[in-house]
Order: structure tokens, then sequence, then C-alpha cells
């Protein structure tokens, strides 16, 4: 909840040709059957129409080109409402991309030993994840040619646009080291930035919520895309993977796209102005991309991802006098402007807040400089048995080394931030984002086992 932290456009897709998929003029499957024989199957592609899913992604699939699917270099040209967002690229989506409005987090517990089935697995993850984003069902799609049996795709999608889907993945500690075992080879490949968080004062962990050793980020504008997309890559990965925790969130909290308006959080407060945008391409570098001497070499161009579940008292808080809550962040309610100031994006003067104010103790003045980009996302999972709302905010952060981004600023908030009256930290993970998958013969995460 950091004020710290406070701190692609569609392309036009080719006509199908009349006799078969593109790329195909003979009107014939890949089996050999002709088109005009075989089941009629209505993939996802098909309902959406060549313009509705916003690029063009067979030749890729095909093992053609790739290009359709990079990441254009303009990274603040998002995609249109609906449209896909490229997957393919030096760093990958869901980070500096333009913020979607709902998120599927998922954490995975690796249940294989064996190295090649995981190996197996994130090519077989990267290749979905790549039809998914792109607006296409997994594999051989929703209805199968033989139906005895199961689908590809599960189908919740079918008929639906890309949304602008996003899908960004991590690998967690555990992957590399668990119980004093080297799980896959992979125990000196760890890289330093990759710590073990420490315990915060007035962290109230839950296990069952935190950890994990790999996660997928899914963002989209509509929810039942990014929770297809978790469901697909479960379903792929079962008997290999399970997920350990996983959350909803809707009503972003903070945007890496400064001209919009910037959201508020459960507590009624602007959230993220400070925030990173994908254009700053300089402050990206300087505080989100690991360069090419931070290490290891296969986390170049990657970040560093900490996710913490932090539930806020509600009902407290909204007994809480409108003095009070502004003190406690240090803005005021309507327009978010630092208290003393009148335009919400005007520099803080720190000394006329109240020592304890969120705003103040956040700020990369009173941590040396440290600067994360926020990607955060509020929930409410019902009530928790005694008639109180189970709400809060699902904070994201990304950034070039956590012990220079989170650790610092949360060491300070959660030991004077008033705004700890009214939360507690009840779940928390870290994990090391890979760079962006380059083309169709890369895959999740595949310099880290080369």
């Amino acid at each position: 909840m950091t004020d710290a932290l406070d701190t692609t456009a569609d392309r036009d897709r080719p006509e199908e040709p009349a006799g078969g998929p593109a790329g195909d003029p003979t009107g014939t499957q890949a089996d050999g059957t002709d088109a005009g024989t075989a089941r009629r199957k209505p993939s996802r592609r098909t309902l959406l129409g060549w313009g509705g899913a916003g690029l063009a992604f067979g030749a890729a699939a095909a093992g053609g080109t790739a290009a359709a699917l990079r990441l254009d270099d303009d990274t603040a040209s998002a995609a249109a409402e609906g449209g896909a967002v490229p997957f393919f690229g030096a760093h990958q989506a869901g980070i500096a991309t333009p913020v979607q409005d709902r998120l599927h987090f998922a954490a995975f517990d690796v249940r294989t030993d064996d190295r090649e089935q995981l190996i197996k697995l994130l090519k077989e993850w990267t290749a979905a994840a790549a039809r998914m984003t792109a607006g296409h069902e997994v594999g051989e799609g929703a209805i199968s040619e033989n139906d005895e049996l199961p689908p590809d795709d599960t189908g919740e999608a079918l008929g639906l646009k890309p949304s602008r889907l996003t899908l960004t993945f991590g690998v967690g500690p555990t992957l590399f080291e668990k119980d004093g075992k080297d799980r896959f080879g992979l125990k000196g490949r760890r890289p330093k930035a990759l710590i073990d968080l420490p315990v915060f004062p007035g962290d109230n962990l839950d296990p069952a919520r935190s950890g994990g050793d790999l996660c997928v980020q899914a963002c989209a504008d509509d929810p039942q895309v990014a929770v297809h997309a978790i469901r697909n890559l479960a379903r792929i990965g079962m008997g290999r993977v399970a997920i350990r925790w996983s959350q909803l969130g809707f009503g972003k909290t903070s945007s890496t796209t400064p001209d919009a308006m910037t959201p508020r959080n459960m507590m009624g407060f602007k959230d993220g102005t400070r925030n990173i945008a994908g254009t700053e391409t300089d402050r990206l570098d300087k505080f989100v991309w690991v360069g090419e001497k931070d290490g290891p070499e296969w986390m170049t161009g990657g970040s560093y991802l900490v996710a913490r579940r932090i539930r806020m008292h509600i009902e407290t808080w909204d007994r809480t006098s409108l003095k009070e809550q502004e003190d406690v962040f240090g803005r005021d309610k309507a327009e978010g402007a630092p208290l003393g100031k009148r335009k919400e994006r005007e520099e803080p003067n720190l000394r006329v807040m109240k020592p304890d104010a969120h705003v103040r103790l956040a700020h990369p003045d009173s941590n040396g400089g440290a600067t994360i980009l926020r990607r955060g996302y509020s929930f409410t999972d019902g009530t928790d048995g005694l008639g109180r709302l189970d709400a809060g905010l699902f904070f994201i952060a990304y950034q070039r080394d956590v012990r220079d981004g989170f650790v610092p600023i949360q060491t300070r908030l959660s030991r004077s931030d008033a705004l700890n009256e009214y939360i507690q930290h009840v779940g928390s993970a870290v994990f090391a984002v890979p760079p962006g998958v380059r083309d169709k013969d890369d895959w999740w995460g595949r310099a880290l086992f080369a």
C-alpha cells in the first residue's frame, strides 16, 4: 500500500482464406482430411472473427514467424479495448504493460521430482500462454474431433475477446532448494536477490497463502478470461504441479499510465500516484529490469516480484473521522493531493505531514531513493465468520532487486506507519521473473535450465 509506489496496439489480421485456416489455402486439415467433411469446431478465433482477436497468431502457432506477437517498442501503446497484448518480447508482459481491470494470481507447488517433466511442462505452459493471450483456445480447442476424449480447452472463454490478457511467470526460492534438497540441480543458480523475505513487525502470515515454487499472474479486462487462463494452466499441469494458493482481484490500485485517472483502494483513497509509468524507460531500467551486471545472466531483462495479501480492517476504518483518515495517508481524500497542496501530482512537502503518515514514510526520499513498480488489486473474499468483510489489497510490486526495493520500504512502514492500525499482512511470496519469451523456440525459464 505504499505511496512510493505511489510511486500494444492491435495489429491488423489477414483475411482468412476461404479454403481453410490462415496459411492453408488448400482447405485440408492437419490430418489430411478435407475441411468440408471434418467436424466443424467453433474455435475461439472463429467466434471472434479475425478482426476481434486483435493480432494474427496462426503463423506463429504453426511454427512460422513470431513477429506478429512481439512486444511493440513503444510500451505506452496499449492494445485497443478488448484487443490482444503481444506475448513475445525482451520483457514479460504484465509488468510495465498498462494495468488491466482484473487479476487472477496463482502460486503453484511442483509435485514432480523429474527435471525433464518440469521442463516439458514449462514448454507446454508457454505454448498455451501464447495462444490464450492472442485470444485462441488451448491446443485443439474446446470442441474435440473425438467427443469421447476431454477437450484441450475448458471452453468458458469461447466467444470472448482477448481482453488484453497478460500472463507473467515467476519462480520462487523453493524451486531451487527445499528442506535442504537441491531439487532440480538449480541450487547454484538461485539469484542473490531472490531472498527469503524477513518477518516484518505486525506480520500474521498464513503459510497456506504464502510461498510457492512457481507463480503465474493473469491480468485481463474480463475476469472470465483471466480465470480461464489460470484454470487451463492448472489443468495442463495436473500431476506435475498443483495450485498452492490463488487470489482474485478487481479494481486496480495502481496504474502504469499516468495520463489515466489514479484508481482508489478499498479505503477510498487514490493509490499509486507516484508509480513508475510504462513509458519511463529510464526509470524502468533503473528500478525494475535486472541489468547485465546484476547477475545471474539468466535473469537479465527480468525482474523480482513481491506479492502480499493485505487485510484491511474495513469496519474500523469506516468509523474513523475524515481528518484522521487524511492524516494517516498524508493526502486529502477528494483530490488525492498531498497535505498542504491542491493537486494530486504536486510534489509532497513531507515536513508538513505527521511523522507516521503513510506517504511520508513510503516516499523515496525517506528510504534512500528506494522505488518499485506497483500492480496491486483490491479484493473481497466474503466474510470472516464474524460478520466482518475479508477485504483489502493484494499488493504486487516489481523491482530490480528486492533488497533495494520492497525490503527497506516495508521495514520502515512496518515499524512506524499509522496505517498499521487498520491493516495486517496475512500472505506473502517472492518470485524471480525471468525475461520475456523471445520467439516460438523460446519458453518460460529456458535460460534457467540451460
